[in-house]
């Protein structure tokens, strides 16, 4: 009897580190699966862009928002214009009548402007997002096209250098080359001349890695034009970027220096 005991006891201590042994190997089974998933998803994330946008840009990037003959001079972007540090920068007509076109880079969704008063005059500006990770802006644009007039009528009424944006409720959506306006600047002195910023979102501009630029803006973080303006002179074809390089610099002061434009 005794012996019979001491048998079942020995079965009994083998079949519950049997369990066990199973127990554990289950569990090492299930965590090793959880790390692979998590690392895998971790691997997602690191190759994503910061504005997590899936869609491939054009090349090159841009068209012409403007009639190049018609330029004669061009405001670089990051410099200081007018005593303010500006992220964009501009094309000026000069010696045109305000009536120049202003036309869509690439393909975007309208997302944000403002209508405000500057010099006695509206003037509106307006922010287009890509699905690619870009984004661009205009401003001084003096008469829109119908279809964006209809979007701007939305926005608070115009107020005298109160430029904030207001998002759009409706997004509508713009093709490469279709006429954002038909007139810009200032018609009462015929300055015939608009801002134009681009905004690369997939990465911070190398600009903003520079000690110096960080200490010329300590709002840098929490400034995204500041954080993702670019030379946007360099994303047009080799040819159309030769031939508004050669162009003036339409400050005086500032010239051709840029932070972004090399």
């Amino acid at each position: 009897m005794k012996r019979s005991q001491t048998g079942f006891a020995h079965f009994a201590i083998v079949l519950v580190l049997m369990v066990i042994a199973v127990v554990v190997g289950v569990g090492y089974y299930v965590l090793s699966k959880n790390r692979d998933s998590s690392q895998g998803s971790q691997s997602v994330s690191s190759n994503r862009n910061e504005s997590g946008s899936s869609t491939d840009c054009p090349d090159p990037l841009l068209v012409p928002p403007v009639d190049t003959e018609k330029v004669t001079s061009i405001l670089y972007p990051g410099q200081t214009r007018g005593g303010q540090y500006k992220p964009h920068g501009g094309f000026r007509m000069d010696g045109s009548s305000n009536a120049v076109e202003v036309k869509a880079p690439m393909d975007a969704k309208l997302v944000a402007g403002s209508r405000y008063i500057e010099q006695g005059e509206q003037q509106v500006l307006l922010d287009f997002q890509t699905s690619c990770g870009v984004n661009f802006r205009f401003d001084h644009l003096l008469t829109l096209s119908p279809e964006i007039q209809a979007v701007v009528d939305t926005l608070p009424p115009a107020k005298p250098d109160d430029s904030r944006t207001t998002n759009f409720d409706e997004q509508i959506s713009v093709k490469t080359g279709d006429v954002i306006a038909t007139a810009v600047g200032f018609a009462k002195t015929n300055n015939a001349a608009f801002d134009f910023g681009v905004y690369d979102t997939r990465q911070p501009n190398s600009a903003s890695k520079d000690s110096k630029y960080k200490a010329a803006h300590p709002d840098l973080d929490n400034n995204e034009q500041l954080k993702y303006a670019v030379c946007w002179l360099d994303l047009f074809s080799p040819a159309i970027a030769n031939t508004l390089k050669a162009l003036p610099a339409g400050d005086q002061a500032s010239g051709k220096s840029s932070d972004y434009c090399i």
